[in-house]
């Protein structure tokens, strides 16, 4: 079984709508999700959430909040740490990334839903907010590599995030296939996302050395 999301900042009620929402949002879409339908789904009247979040749009900003807010603090040590080489912390990068997105499943389906509708408006915005600030911090990480000369010039930095993020989100949207086609039917959902999770690693962290190393 998936383990359950709990990030210290909102109360349990809190986490309990955002959790549901973030359900509503991934099978119907935002705009086909409701306050109503919320509150019905959470078994909370409308007034509560009215109360902790103000709207349906606070609400999915509380929800890409709750979802992403570690990201910076686990970078910004990543920056810090003088103990690792550029490489590996591009290592640690791909396996904080591919937990992420084995265990959030939720979240990224929301955000493969919302991007596949190429909308305007909030999740649009919060998105775009999203790539923007990720690509901030893996520029970050490519310039400290290329400054101590192991990490080539040039480096195109959205094709480098569309290879991890693409190739993570193809790989959720077809884990039942990828299941079937490598024979691994007989393991239990634990083992499997454990075995998938390496494989998936692995193989972006291969192809990273590709597109930063002088090796290539």
């Amino acid at each position: 079984m998936l383990p359950v999301i709990k990030i210290m900042g909102y109360n349990d009620k809190q986490l309990h709508i955002i959790n549901t929402a973030e359900k509503l949002f991934a099978n119907r879409g935002y705009d086909g999700t409701s306050v109503r339908d919320i509150a019905e789904e959470a078994g909370v009247n409308i007034a509560m959430i009215s109360y902790y979040f103000g709207s349906k749009e606070k609400l999915i900003q509380a929800l890409f909040e709750e979802r992403t807010r570690d990201i910076i603090t686990k970078i910004e040590s990543l920056l810090k740490d003088e103990s690792l080489t550029p490489f590996q912390k591009m290592e640690v990068l791909v396996d904080d990334y591919v937990e992420r997105i084995m265990y959030k499943q939720q979240f990224y389906k929301v955000m493969v839903h919302e991007q596949l509708l190429e909308k305007k408006g909030v999740v649009n915005s919060l998105l775009n907010e999203l790539k923007k600030r990720n690509a901030a911090i893996v520029e970050k990480l490519i310039k400290e590599g290329q400054e101590k000369g192991v990490f080539k010039d040039n480096i195109d930095i959205v094709l480098m995030m569309n290879t991890l993020i693409g190739t993570g989100l193809q790989t959720f949207i077809n884990q039942d296939y990828y299941r079937y086609f490598n024979g691994l039917e007989g393991l239990s959902p634990d083992e499997y996302y454990d075995q998938l999770k390496k494989k998936l690693s692995t193989h972006i962290k291969v192809l990273f050395k590709a597109i930063l190393s002088y090796e290539s």
